[in-house]
C-alpha cells in the first residue's frame, strides 16, 4: 500500500513519509548522509573562517563566497537534520505551521543563493571585462547592497509563495511522500484546483531561477570572449581558474533546481523527485567548497597558512 493511501491525519499536521519504502536501508542511509552532512558543514565553515581571517582574501569575490557558504549552511540545516531524524523514526509528524516554515526558509535561502550567484557572476564580469574600473564599480557598499537585495528578495518571494500554497485545502491524505516539505510534494496533496498556485510557482521560479541563470550565462559569454583575447597563456589560465568554480557551482545549482520546480504538476513523480532532491540538498552542497578550493590557488594558500599557524 503506497504512502498516500495510509490513514489520514488531523488538519493540524502532516506526516513526512521520507524513505519509508526502504525501511531495511534506513540505518545505512542515516550513517551515510550523516557523514555527508558533517563533511558539508566542515567544508563551508572552513570557507567562512579562512575568508574572514586571511588578509589576502578580503576582496569582493571572497566576500560573496563567504556569504554564499553561510547561506548554504543555513539551507542544509533547514532540511538535513529533519531528514536524518526521518531515517530513524518512520512517518515523522510535522506540524502544519512547521511544514510552512520549513518551506518558507528553504525557498528564501535558495532564492538568496540564486541571486548571490548572479552577483558573483557580475563581479567576475567586471573583473575580467572591465578591470580598470573594477575598484570603482565593485565597492564594499555595492557588495553589501547586493547581499541585502539577494536576501530581501529571496525572503519576500518565498513568503508570498508559501502563503499562497498553504492557503490551499488539504482534505485528503496528509502524508507527504518526500523527506521534507517540498513545493511539488505539498501541492500534490491539495484537493482543490491548483492552477493559480502552479502559475505562481512558475513565476517565482522564473524570477529566482530562470532570469538569474540566463544572466549568468550571458555574463559568461562576455567573460569567455574576453579571456580568449588574452595573449598570455598564464593570464588565460588564471582568469579561467577564478571563474571555473563559480560557473560549475552555478550549473549544478540551477540545473537541479530547474529540473525539480519548473514543470507542471502532471509531471510530478515522488520517487524521481526524492532522488534528485537528495542530490540537490546533500551531495551538491558538499561539492561546492571542494570545487572552489581545488581550482583556486588563493584559497588553497590561505588554507595552508591557517593550518600552519595552528601547528
Amino acid at each position: 500500500m503506497g504512502p498516500l493511501k495510509r490513514n489520514h491525519t488531523s488538519s493540524s499536521e502532516f506526516i513526512i513519509f521520507g524513505f519509508g519504502d526502504l525501511a531495511r536501508l534506513q540505518i545505512l542511509f542515516f550513517g551515510l548522509f550523516l557523514i555527508v552532512h558533517l563533511i558539508t558543514l566542515a567544508g563551508h565553515t572552513t570557507v567562512v573562517l579562512i575568508t574572514l581571517i586571511d588578509t589576502c582574501l578580503q576582496t569582493p569575490m571572497y566576500f560573496f563566497l563567504r556569504n554564499l557558504s553561510i547561506i548554504e549552511i543555513c539551507y542544509i540545516l533547514v532540511i538535513v537534520p529533519n531528514m536524518l531524524d526521518n531515517f530513524l523514526s518512520r512517518n515523522q509528524k510535522m506540524p502544519f505551521l512547521g511544514c510552512a516554515l520549513q518551506m518558507h526558509l528553504f525557498i528564501a535561502l535558495g532564492g538568496a543563493e540564486c541571486f548571490l550567484l548572479t552577483a558573483m557572476a557580475y563581479d567576475r564580469f567586471v573583473a575580467i571585462c572591465n578591470p580598470l574600473r573594477y575598484t570603482l564599480i565593485i565597492t564594499r557598499a555595492f557588495c553589501l547592497q547586493m547581499l541585502a537585495l539577494a536576501c530581501v528578495s529571496g525572503f519576500a518571494l518565498s513568503l508570498a509563495l508559501t502563503t499562497l500554497i498553504f492557503l490551499l485545502p488539504f482534505c485528503q491524505s496528509h502524508v507527504i511522500d518526500h523527506f521534507f516539505c517540498d513545493i511539488p510534494a505539498v501541492l500534490y496533496l491539495a484537493c482543490s484546483d491548483t492552477q493559480v498556485n502552479e502559475i505562481a510557482v512558475f513565476l517565482v521560479c522564473t524570477f529566482i531561477l530562470l532570469i538569474p541563470f540566463l544572466l549568468i550565462l550571458f555574463s559568461y559569454g562576455f567573460i569567455i570572449t574576453a579571456i580568449l583575447r588574452i595573449h598570455s597563456a598564464e593570464g588565460r589560465s588564471k582568469a579561467f581558474s577564478t571563474c571555473a568554480g563559480h560557473l560549475l557551482v552555478s550549473l549544478l545549482h540551477y540545473g537541479c533546481a530547474i529540473f525539480i520546480y519548473i514543470r507542471p504538476k502532471s509531471c510530478y513523480t515522488p520517487e524521481q523527485d526524492k532522488i534528485v532532491s537528495l542530490v540537490y540538498t546533500n551531495v551538491t552542497p558538499m561539492l561546492y567548497p571542494v570545487i572552489y578550493s581545488l581550482r583556486n590557488k588563493e584559497v588553497k594558500g590561505a588554507l595552508r597558512r591557517l593550518l600552519a599557524s595552528h601547528r
